[in-house]
């Protein structure tokens, strides 16, 4: 069950990233850039003169308070040993014994060259 709820949080952490994103390019900046299009500086749009501005300026520290704290949430949950119930990779690996050396046994002496190998 702790999966689900860590993927859950890291699709939400995407999500809330990719909106921060999409904000900061929408507002106003000190040129007329992206936010003019979308009427950012007329007076008679729906938040009024200033509105837009306020509402975006809002809506990306929101967004980025929740990010810094999925932030953190995610960072906390995968620090913990059991924050996953499948484990690690290296659980599945079996256990490795190591067994004493077996002791040499004597070198087989090299026969001369004329000599017969007895069979």
């Amino acid at each position: 069950m702790g999966s689900y709820w860590y993927s859950l949080l890291l699709v939400l952490h995407i999500l809330i990233g990719c909106a921060v994103i999409g904000f900061v390019l929408i507002q106003h900046g000190k040129g007329a850039d992206m936010g003019a299009a979308f009427g950012s500086g007329a007076s008679g749009s729906l938040f009024g003169s200033a509105g837009s501005a306020n509402f975006l300026s809002r809506t990306t520290a929101i967004l980025a308070a929740l990010f810094f704290v999925s932030s953190l949430t995610l960072s906390y949950l995968a620090s913990r040993p059991h924050a996953r119930s499948s484990g690690s990779l290296m659980d599945s690996v079996p256990a490795v014994t190591v067994s004493a050396p077996v002791a040499a046994s004597a070198p087989v002496a090299a026969s001369a060259p004329g000599q017969d190998i007895p069979k």
